[in-house]
């Protein structure tokens, strides 16, 4: 199966996704889950070791600075479903504006950050990677922020793992999926709105609604 980025953002919309066998496999294939990952936006829990962790990392945060390290950090693991073709389609989604990124550095040194796709008020969430400790954890909590403030109805994880469900994540069935995916697709939000996400902020924000 060969894709196009109008193709990729289609199957978005309906409620599904591509993934590859492994990062050399030469053939994509669709995914449905029966039950769906995804993060209730009000639902984030900040430990009070996160929110040290947050406040002391001394990292620096920032979006769409550099998507294509995020993705190539994201798929620098010996198990991944990001192979050639799809990193090409993910930089070309990212480009037409559509797919966004959020890193975390620490000096100049990219450490962690999270990436996705966005249609409407839905973000899709594709990976995360960390080279420092709870990097992955500090980047999820300013995507949140950020969804919430910026106008984001759905958080979509695509599957639940227990890291994201010890930060709140949930699973739904397919069919509340797809009714909150056609409302979501069908209003706007704009990730790139310019936001003070202060450590502080990010925290006390995330800590009235966990």
């Amino acid at each position: 199966m060969s894709l196009s980025p109008d193709l990729l953002l289609h199957g978005y919309s309906i409620g599904i996704f591509p993934m590859a066998e492994h990062r050399n496999a030469a053939e994509l294939f669709w995914v449905d889950p029966k039950f769906r990952g995804v993060f209730p936006l009000d639902g984030f829990h900040v430990s009070r070791s996160l929110a040290r962790r947050i406040r002391k990392c001394g990292f620096s945060v920032t979006i769409n600075q550099d998507f294509a390290g995020v993705v190539d950090g994201c798929a620098d693991r010996s198990d991944t479903w990001i192979n050639a073709e799809l990193r090409d389609l993910y930089l070309k989604i990212h480009h037409s504006g559509q797919a966004h990124s959020l890193e975390i550095w620490e000096g100049d040194q990219l450490v962690g950050g999270v990436f996705g796709v966005t249609l409407g008020a839905a973000f899709f969430g594709e990976s995360m990677f960390s080279h420092r400790k709870d990097a992955s954890k500090i980047a999820l909590a300013y995507l949140v922020d950020r969804l919430r403030q910026t106008g984001f109805r759905l958080f979509d994880t695509q599957f639940l793992t227990a890291h994201l469900a010890s930060l709140g994540a949930i699973e739904i069935p397919r069919s509340q999926y797809r009714k909150e995916l056609e409302e979501a697709i069908n209003a706007s939000a704009d990730f790139t709105v310019p936001l003070a996400q202060s450590a502080e902020g990010v925290i006390q924000r995330m800590t009235q609604t966990s």
